[in-house]
């Protein structure tokens, strides 16, 4: 199945973590745009040290939520009403901070308290050092979110990474994450 096989129009929450990895965000923001969804970005502190809000806001047309203490427009909750509105939420890049925060309900940032209170379906695409994404507490992590329904997509098992070392790691390709994004929307209805 094919990306262009998405069917349009649903609400997608794109969490972006501090990875070097975080630019191909960018990329995939444009992609699920350009296939009609509508997309909200959520960015931790971290990620926004390898790419702006603005250059994710202009591609996916949309506000991006950086802090929660930015809610300030209204009475209601809007990290919540978007958890509620969410038919996927999707992290790519995803840090192992980010999945030890969500397996263990540390909610102390916009994307870990969104993602705990959304129930919508969770798609993680992990991008790290590879001792990392090996490392006991990671496997472990993965485990516990794997068995509550959390689905991965990687990481790539084989390449250069950009602290140098070579192996498991890298974010999966752009096309395979969408081609994933289709599979879980599509399982949903």
């Amino acid at each position: 199945m094919s990306a262009e096989n998405i069917s349009s129009g649903k609400t997608i929450l794109l969490g972006v973590t501090g990875s070097i990895a975080a630019y191909k965000a960018a990329d995939l923001a444009s992609q699920l745009v350009k296939l009609g969804h509508q997309v909200h970005v959520i960015m931790t502190g971290e990620a926004q040290e390898f790419i702006t809000p603005l250059t994710l806001q202009t591609l996916s047309r949309q506000a991006v939520i950086t802090r929660l203490a930015d809610e300030k427009n209204s009475w209601q909750p809007g990290h919540i009403h978007l958890a509620d509105s969410a038919d996927l939420l999707l992290i790519a890049p995803a840090t192992a901070n980010i999945i030890a925060k969500l397996a263990h309900g540390i909610a102390d940032d916009a994307l870990s308290s969104i993602a705990l209170a959304t129930r919508a379906p969770l798609l993680i695409a992990p991008a790290m050092n590879g001792n990392m994404w090996q490392h006991p507490a990671t496997v472990y992590n993965v485990e516990i979110l794997s068995e509550r329904g959390t689905h991965f997509i990687g990481p790539e098992k084989d390449g250069m990474l950009a602290c140098g070392y070579e192996g498991a790691g890298r974010l999966w390709p752009v096309t395979g994450i969408l081609e994933d994004v289709t599979k879980t929307l599509s399982a949903k209805k």
